[in-house]
C-alpha cells in the first residue's frame, strides 16, 4: 500500500493522469514533427516554366554573346582576356572573376545582375 491506496486505486489514478498528460505530449511531437519538415522543404519556385528557363553561367554566356553575333576572340580582345579564357567560362571548365563578369555584361548590353539572375540558382 501506497499512500494508503490500494493497487488497483494507484492503476486507476496513472491511468486518468495518463489520459490527462499523453495528449499534450503528442501534440508537442507532432510540433516538433512539423517544424522539422517546414524547415527541410525547399523553399525555392518551383515553377516548371521557370526551372526551364534556368541555365549555367557557361550557357547565358554563350547565348549572349550568339545573340550579339561576336566570337570568343572579339570577346576577349575587347575585355583584356586570351580566347582559351573565354572558351573556357562557355565550356563550364571555369567561372570569369567578378571583374571579368561585369565587363562581358557591359559588352553585351546587359546588366550583370539580370546576366546572373539567368544563372540556375
Amino acid at each position: 500500500m501506497i499512500l494508503g491506496l490500494g493497487p488497483a486505486e494507484l492503476i486507476m489514478i496513472l491511468v486518468f493522469y495518463l489520459f490527462q498528460v499523453l495528449p499534450w505530449i503528442l501534440f508537442v511531437i507532432l510540433c516538433i514533427l512539423a517544424i522539422r519538415w517546414f524547415l527541410r522543404q525547399d523553399r525555392r519556385h518551383k515553377d516548371p516554366e521557370a526551372v526551364a528557363v534556368r541555365r549555367s553561367l557557361a550557357e547565358v554566356l554563350k547565348s549572349h554573346r550568339e545573340r550579339c553575333k561576336m566570337t570568343q576572340e572579339f570577346v576577349a580582345e575587347k575585355i583584356g582576356v586570351s580566347r582559351q579564357a573565354v572558351s573556357k567560362w562557355e565550356s563550364g571548365a571555369s567561372e570569369p572573376s567578378t571583374t571579368n563578369l561585369v565587363k562581358v555584361a557591359r559588352l553585351y548590353g546587359v546588366d550583370p545582375a539580370e546576366l546572373l539572375r539567368e544563372v540556375e540558382g
